[in-house]
């Protein structure tokens, strides 16, 4: 069960459950970056050139892109610049210096409410346009550790299961504090929390059946774009 379940939600597994739907929100990015002029300069925050050579943006001309992540990364395409930075930290960035601000599956991965905030303000702070995905807190299969409802159990009960079990894309760990280390690393945020985040922003619902399985943010497009 546990290697079908990894199977179904491997977005880079072509077909997955989860590639479909990662195709679905590529489809939907290029729509509205298509509708923009150019040039056009895009801040990816916690973005890889791999994302963009699957969106069609590596390489292409009047695009300008920014990568920020904790670690240094490789930047093969013209049109593209790795950076060393902090999400939650975007001053080495001048107000409204990029078109687009982006984050696909980051803001998540910020342990607490406060520097979760602190990342979208940021982000409304130098970007014109956002977009932000991140999965829905309460949708029935917590996608990091492919567990049912793991995002809503204790965290005490949450490093037990790690202590002893595999789960997803974490392996089991060694003792208590190693575990809630890792728990600790992924808080996944509820739609309401997103609204008080951007406020003023519109939020799409990305839905499998009647849930809710992730959100994703979209605010200074035009409305009708999208």
């Amino acid at each position: 069960m546990t290697a079908r379940l990894r199977g179904l939600a491997d977005s880079r597994r072509p077909g997955s459950l989860a590639d479909r739907l990662r195709q679905r929100r590529f489809e939907l990015l290029r729509g509205l970056l298509d509708a923009l002029g150019r040039p056009v300069r895009i801040l990816d925050v916690g973005g890889t050139t791999g994302f963009w050579e699957r969106v069609g943006y590596a390489g292409r001309d009047g695009v300008e892109i920014v990568l920020l992540n904790q670690i240094d990364q490789e930047a093969p395409h013209d049109n593209l610049t790795a950076v060393v930075g902090d999400a939650a930290d975007l001053s080495a960035f001048g107000d409204g210096s990029f078109d687009v601000v982006l984050s696909n599956s980051v803001i998540e991965h910020l342990p607490t409410p406060e520097l979760q905030g602190r990342m979208a303000a940021e982000m409304r702070r130098v970007g014109r346009c956002l977009y932000v995905q991140t999965p829905n807190r309460y949708f029935p299969l917590e996608p990091h550790f492919l567990f049912p409802f793991y995002a809503l159990l204790p965290l005490n009960v949450r490093a037990f299961l790690l202590q002893h079990l595999d789960l997803g894309w974490h392996l089991r760990q060694p003792n208590r504090a190693a575990a809630l280390r890792e728990v600790r690393s992924i808080r996944l945020m509820t739609g309401r929390e997103l609204r008080r985040a951007f406020p003023g922003a519109r939020i799409e619902r990305e839905r499998i059946l009647v849930f809710t399985k992730s959100f994703i943010v979209l605010d200074g497009w035009d409305p009708q774009e999208g």
